[in-house]
């Protein structure tokens, strides 16, 4: 089973994964650059061929890069939404270099102007997106939502419809959040809710498209449609969802990011031995 952790980049890109394998993953996340600007500059040759060095000893695969939040392929406003598209290639491209192998993107706002219009820009932009990176290897995840304001994704349907609308749709698959799917509705706490959910996905999008899921517990209640990750076991989730999720023999080709706060030195230690006990740790 592939496990890690959304780790950061600060320093130089490279130094990534050196911090994922002191925590003992074998797999990882980063954000390829600051999430909250604007790309600033590019990655110099070194920082690339250091990055892959790196990773190669290490022997971490896959790596997933999450898209900066800026960018917003739902977008009505024009500058903004042209802006997004030419930000996404530009780290289409980066990932490429780096050898990484996924983009997980969260599927926009359409800013009040509905759904519908809005699910119509995103599958447009990505497109153009697809089309203009034809030759890379690198695939697009959507990550579903807690479903806060006019943000796209927080039902599976939104997915489908996206990945429908799609020309290249062997590079596209989906990312499950498991703070956003309860936030949004979907009861993973019990396993009635459990086995529902994982029927959705199967009978929507199809499990052979879910490459990825962001491992968080959620601080909030059932459908509050509020984002907020808490550490594994210590949210509205709990310990027996995550033990039922982790020994899914339908997930066993799934890799399993955590993304819980890193409010202590040792948060991501504390939440990896967590997940990895209840790996081991089969109930009954």
């Amino acid at each position: 089973m592939r496990i890690g952790v959304h780790v950061s980049i600060a320093g130089h890109i490279y130094q990534s994964i050196e911090r994922a394998r002191v925590l003992g993953c074998n797999t990882m996340q980063i954000f390829s650059r600051d999430p909250r600007q604007w790309r600033k500059g590019r990655l110099n040759l070194q920082e690339i061929e250091e990055f892959k060095k790196s990773r190669s000893k290490c022997n971490i695969a896959p790596v997933f890069a999450h898209v900066p939040y800026l960018s917003n392929l739902a977008s009505p406003l024009p500058v903004l939404y042209k802006g997004s598209i030419k930000a996404y290639i530009e780290d289409m491209k980066e990932a490429e270099a780096l050898g990484i192998e996924y983009l997980v993107t969260h599927m926009g706002s359409h800013k009040k102007t509905g759904e519908e219009k809005g699910v119509k820009r995103f599958t447009s932009a990505l497109n153009k997106i697809l089309e203009r990176t034809k030759k890379s290897p690198v695939h697009i995840l959507l990550e579903n939502t807690s479903g806060a304001g006019s943000w796209l994704g927080y039902k599976f349907e939104h997915q489908r419809q996206i990945i429908d609308g799609i020309e290249q749709k062997h590079r596209v698959g989906i990312c499950l959040d498991t703070c956003h799917s309860y936030s949004a509705g979907y009861d993973l706490a019990h396993p009635q809710g459990y086995e529902e959910t994982i029927r959705q996905i199967d009978e929507i999008v199809g499990l052979k498209r879910l490459k990825l899921i962001h491992l968080n517990d959620s601080k909030d209640k059932l459908g509050s449609h509020r984002d907020r990750h808490e550490h594994i076991g210590k949210g509205q989730i709990g310990f027996e969802a995550f033990r039922l999720i982790l020994n899914d023999a339908r997930l066993k080709d799934t890799a399993f990011i955590l993304e819980t706060p890193k409010d202590a030195e040792d948060s991501d230690r504390i939440n990896l031995e967590t997940v990895r006990k209840l790996r081991r740790v089969r109930k009954g």
